[in-house]
């Protein structure tokens, strides 16, 4: 459904969820693996565990957070328009995880592609999914980050295996004439220093073979000191710009939701921009760092905990590899309250999604069925081309 372009138009969060798996994995749990213990990943990081995913993958639970945001929202699949599932550690190189969500969804009218930023996506998403709306190409836009990234990391490298989780979180964007929702968005990024966060093999410069899984290329590599020099600078800087933009007085921020990397570089970020812990909203020590999920997560996580009210003024801000950066200030309007599930309500929801299960099933039964019976075709077709007649 498209927005109306003759009025201003503002995209607003109206459905949030998420989802972490229930495998937990405790610091000393990690000490047994590589050589670290509880208080140095605390110490350094702030991380006291992460969860890790055991029969989840990128694309279930990306579906688990977005069920979640439509129930909130409460729009009916139909009515999106697009599903954008940023990720680092997709289900495929292709097809889209996005697209399998989306089919899982029965979101039939939507369109679907997976955004690569790193842990910038989520950011990344909310810009192009504000612009979208703005701009009245769509008007229903769900954005979800999701993370198996316990896959791509060495297990024998403490620099990296301290630091990352698995989770997802996503949020239902909707058109309105209404002043609020995303005001504005920043993003950017630096790709001279592309070295610096990277997983080396896998791609066209470097395909899979014997000698890159030998050297352990398909793993995350990282330069903790530059990153972390790289992350404390921009974090500050991409957050008074889109403040900036959205003509946000500082003053009037009332909480901080940034990327949940590493304590150290929140609360540098935060002394920076003078906000006291009330105004930032930090759960790295419960989940690590999951990425394109964290910031999602963490909004979900503060709704919950009653940090978020209609009328604040917020600012999601996220760096990655690539360089990437990105921040976007916005003020939240929906009411925070949700509405209780009625049994018939939850039956409903069940069955909507088992059906659009059972309709995905009946096209991939159909697609093999017509591609059978063209088959048969052309044989009979090639047959009565080369003999002159039927056989």
């Amino acid at each position: 459904m498209s927005a109306n372009n003759h009025h201003a138009r503002y995209a607003h969060i109206v459905g949030w969820g998420k989802y972490v798996p229930p495998n937990v994995m405790t610091n000393e749990e990690l000490a047994k693996k590589v050589d670290t213990s509880d208080a140095w990943i605390r110490e350094r990081t702030g991380i006291r565990e992460r969860r890790i995913a055991t029969k989840e993958t990128t694309a279930s639970m990306a579906l688990y957070a977005a069920q979640e945001a439509i129930e909130v929202a409460d729009v009916d699949p139909n009515d999106i328009d697009l599903v954008i599932v940023a990720t680092s550690s997709p289900e495929f190189i292709f097809p889209a995880t996005a697209s399998i969500v989306q089919d899982q969804l029965g979101a039939c009218n939507a369109g679907a592609f997976d955004l690569s930023a790193a842990c910038s996506g989520f950011v990344y998403g909310i810009g192009l999914a504000a612009g979208m709306i703005r701009s009245g190409i769509h008007n229903n836009v769900l954005v979800i980050g999701s993370e198996t990234f316990s896959k791509l990391l060495n297990w024998k490298d403490r620099a990296t295996c301290i630091l990352f989780g698995d989770g997802a979180g996503a949020v239902l964007l909707q058109g309105s004439d209404e002043y609020g929702g995303i005001l504005s968005s920043v993003l950017g990024s630096d790709g001279s220093g592309g070295e610096l966060l990277e997983i080396p093999a896998g791609g066209s410069k470097n395909p899979t073979s014997i000698e890159t899984v030998m050297a352990n290329m398909h793993f995350v590599k990282m330069n903790g000191r530059e990153v972390y020099r790289f992350a404390t600078r921009i974090m500050v800087d991409a957050t008074k710009e889109a403040l900036e933009k959205a003509n946000i007085p500082a003053e009037e921020l009332d909480l901080l939701i940034p990327h949940q990397a590493n304590t150290r570089i929140i609360d540098y970020a935060a002394k920076a921009l003078n906000l006291p812990p009330s105004k930032v909203f930090v759960n790295l020590e419960k989940y690590g760092n999951t990425s394109a999920a964290s910031i999602p997560i963490a909004l979900v996580e503060a709704i919950e905990d009653k940090r978020v009210n209609p009328g604040d003024h917020l600012v999601f801000v996220g760096f990655g590899a690539g360089l990437s950066w990105g921040a976007c200030a916005l003020e939240w309007t929906e009411p925070t309250i949700r509405r209780a599930t009625t049994p018939q309500r939850a039956a409903q929801s069940k069955l909507r999604y088992q059906w659009s299960h059972v309709k995905s099933l009946g096209h991939r039964v159909l697609r093999r069925v017509d591609a059978g019976v063209s088959r048969t075709l052309d044989r009979i077709e090639g047959k009565k081309n080369g003999n002159g007649h039927e056989e």
